[in-house]
């Protein structure tokens, strides 16, 4: 069937079925657990800076080839993309934990590592296991009409193997680099992180920028128009909005709810801290919202071809050409029933038979939509904050109507959605896994078993990096905004309570609804209202970059051998700096003394930092990939 079929398409992976590799060896497995703990951890930081992760594959899969093929002479490319299957789990469980769970710790519940642990397992666990089945419909009888961006350009970089130990090397640069201004900047406080000037005769207009290279990595990475849409929404929070607020305030001496002071006493941060927060956070929920409403006909036509090809009895592993082969689906359903059976009665979680049910339900039909608009759009782009969000309201309405309420019922909400959006993240990723491997003849069951063995491996670790930032640094602060997490805080308190600020909620969801109109990304504008013009004002310059190289190269293979460099690069940025970020965070909870404020205020030495690490990044993506072609590389 399955070599009728190929035949029919004209399909043939890089490597045949026929062909056998080393693939799921032990060498690949550890080294694919060592790198899921890596980015697990540094998408976990990112994710709590500002609210958004990146793709760890292609990172992952270079890293893979420079240590494999060029360290150890290995040229199995099967080997290296069960690599990266399991990196990528490691930044799936960072986004689901860092989404939703520091909710807890501003409770101030202190939740302990086994508690998260067991979230971001079995989250992680239903992500697999209710992806399988969807995999032969998705990715092999849509090849040609699903793209999976980052899984096709994952294949092409593993194909082009021969010069992995290259871009290894500006992987590692990157790093090096990130890692030394984090240090330099957050660990010796050699210089401020973070400055910021008031626009003159303006009050309370404020324009600020961290000095982060992690940030600067992102924007590079997601490109001048998604950078310049949450910049946008930067400027309209801090530059339109805290003005206005403070123009109307300025003569009244009566405290406006939910702000604790007089708007005249506030300066932009307090205006920013007692109503933007609630705006940003009306627009990121109804953005989030519009777009999984936007994905409905995706969802039911996924549903229903997903029951159809269960009906053709396609979904068996026997018999198959290698590449072709999944988990079994007996175990598959028997791995989910078990699972949701656990959660009913765990003492760990408590959110009994409805919550067990409402995770089954919510889980797949979400990851069915998550599985399929990831094959579209990318991971990056996938809604899962909105569908998290939706999980969220229907839940809590749930719980406070059949009596689970207060305290109790918040917990039991959030988990439910924690434990779902990690599902959410974790088919996503998986999604572009097999879709890599589909395109360079992977064999799918070794892919999933390889998925599960970085959901635990990072699983096991998510809690203590959660545990020792918030030690450090506090959940919540201008260090760790956690600006996801809040918003789900603030959705369930607000449902339980009846205490939210319906007006500003009302006003954020306006704006949201104008943007989607004027054809913006409403969810990335929505973002950037929500966190500070700090965290928008170096991606901006990251993106700048990004547009400075596709407008001075008029060739198209060199431009995109550029942008894979400055990528690759901007990877390492961030990988270095978040990971500095956690290593600083162990040292100030084991004691160690950090100083307290930087040796120097000027910001002109914090400017040249960031403006040195800005055309380094340049200078890395515009003449290396120069090189490489000059060279004859492909």
């Amino acid at each position: 069937m399955n070599q009728q079929n190929d035949r029919k398409t004209g399909f043939v992976p890089y490597v045949s079925a026929d062909k056998t590799l080393p693939e799921l060896t032990w060498m690949a497995c550890v080294l694919g657990i060592v790198l899921a703990v890596v980015f697990g951890a540094a998408n976990a930081y990112l994710g709590l800076k500002i609210g958004l992760t990146v793709s760890a594959s292609i990172p992952a899969a270079v890293i893979s080839m420079g240590i494999l093929r060029g360290i150890f002479r290995r040229e199995s490319i099967l080997e290296n993309n069960i690599v990266q299957t399991m990196t990528t789990a490691g930044e799936a469980i960072g986004a689901g934990a860092v989404f939703t769970l520091p909710a807890l710790f501003l409770w101030d519940l202190n939740p302990n590592q086994g508690m998260i642990a067991f979230i971001a397992l079995t989250g992680g666990f239903l992500g697999v296991f209710m992806m399988i089945p969807l995999r032969r419909l998705l990715i092999v009888n849509e090849h040609e009409t699903l793209p999976y961006p980052e899984g096709t350009a994952c294949a092409e970089v593993l194909k082009s193997g021969e010069t992995g130990g290259k871009n290894a090397r500006l992987v590692g640069a990157g790093f090096l680099v990130g890692g030394i201004v984090k240090a330099l900047g957050d660990g010796f406080v050699l210089f401020k992180t973070e400055i910021e000037a008031q626009i003159s005769k303006f009050k309370n207009a404020v324009i600020g920028l961290d000095i982060y290279p992690a940030l600067l990595g992102v924007g590079y990475i997601i490109g001048p128009r998604i950078a310049g849409q949450m910049m946008a929404g930067g400027l309209l929070a801090w530059v339109v909005l805290i003005p206005l607020i403070s123009f109307f305030g300025a003569g009244s001496s009566q405290t406006i709810f939910p702000a604790a002071a007089p708007i005249a006493e506030l300066d932009a941060w307090g205006i920013w801290k007692g109503y933007i927060t609630y705006i940003g956070a009306g627009a990121v929920a109804v953005a989030g919202l519009i777009t999984m409403v936007k994905t409905l006909p995706t969802l039911i036509y996924s549903i229903r071809d997903t029951i159809q090809s269960a009906r053709k009895n396609q979904l068996g592993g026997q018999g198959l050409a290698r590449t072709d082969q999944d988990i079994p689906l007996k175990w598959v359903g028997i791995g989910v029933f078990v699972i949701v059976l656990i959660l009913a009665f765990a003492p760990l979680t408590n959110i009994g038979v409805i919550g067990a049910l409402s995770i089954a339900v919510f889980g797949f039909l979400f990851v069915a939509v998550a599985s399929r608009i990831v094959g579209v759009v990318g991971s990056s782009s996938s809604p899962v904050s909105g569908m998290t969000i939706a999980t969220i309201l229907i839940v809590t309405f749930i719980f406070k109507a059949t009596g689970l309420s207060g305290i109790h019922g918040m917990i039991a909400a959030l988990i439910v959605g924690a434990i779902v959006c990690t599902a959410l993240a974790v088919s996503g990723d998986i999604s572009q896994d097999l879709k890599t491997g589909h395109l360079i003849g992977g064999t799918p069951w070794k892919q999933q078993i390889a998925m599960m063995i970085g959901v635990v491996a990072s699983g096991l670790v998510i809690g203590v990096v959660l545990v020792i930032l918030n030690e450090a640094y506090g959940m919540g602060s201008k260090e760790l905004l956690a600006p996801k997490a809040v918003l789900m805080k603030t959705i369930i308190e607000g449902m339980m309570r009846g205490d939210l600020p319906w007006d500003l909620i009302f006003l954020g969801a306006g704006i949201a609804i104008v943007i989607e109109f004027l054809g913006l990304n409403s969810l990335v504008v929505a973002v950037g209202v929500y966190l500070p013009i700090h965290v928008s004002a170096p991606i901006i310059v990251g993106g700048g970059i990004r547009w400075i190289i596709d407008a001075t190269t008029k060739d198209f293979d060199l431009r995109k051998m550029r942008n894979e460099a400055g990528v690759l690069f901007a990877s390492g940025l961030i990988a270095g700096e978040s990971l500095i970020g956690v290593v600083i965070a162990i040292l100030i909870v084991s004691g160690v003394s950090i100083p307290s404020s930087p040796m120097s205020e000027n910001m002109w030495i914090s400017l040249g930092v960031f403006g040195v690490v800005g055309l380094l990044l340049w200078w890395v993506a515009y003449r290396s990939a120069g090189r490489r072609l000059k060279h004859g590389a492909k």
